[in-house]
């Protein structure tokens, strides 16, 4: 998760919300790691988690993500949960908790949901505090600066 902290700042600094990913396999070694690119690229898919996920697959040579583990700085959205799933991603360990958008437990709960084809560890809340105030402050920092 520290990981993905720094990958978040990272992209909080050229002008993306901070959000940061990092996927491990079973054996605890990174497969992929990304952070959002939606501003840099113009493209409304290009979160971390989505790029992370394309990443693993390719380096895998496998989109089946079963023995992985995605760590995350913020809840995903509908989006990426649903991509998740997709994945068969084997763990999700997500730090803040998104009140607006989250689709894992705070708003909905797509993995867990009737239109799941596959379940998931989930583990919410790790280091949510230095992933929420990372997300703030970039937030009140953005608001000033339009």
């Amino acid at each position: 998760m520290l990981r993905a902290l720094e990958l978040a700042e990272a992209a909080g600094e050229v002008g993306d919300v901070p959000v940061g990913a990092v996927i491990v396999d079973g054996h605890n070694q990174v497969l992929a790691e990304a952070a959002n690119r939606r501003e840099q690229d113009q493209d409304p898919t290009a979160h971390a988690e989505v790029l992370a996920l394309r990443q693993a697959g390719i380096q895998r040579g496998n989109w089946h993500l079963n023995d992985c583990t995605l760590y995350v700085t913020l809840e995903p959205c509908p989006m990426c949960s649903g991509a998740l799933v997709l994945s068969r991603l084997g763990t999700l360990v997500y730090g803040a908790d998104d009140q607006k958008a989250g689709a894992v437990r705070s708003v909905l709960n797509l993995p867990d949901g009737p239109a799941s084809n596959h379940k998931l560890t989930v583990y919410g809340g790790i280091l949510a505090e230095s992933c929420r105030e990372q997300l703030q402050a970039w937030f009140r920092q953005h608001r000033q600066t339009r």
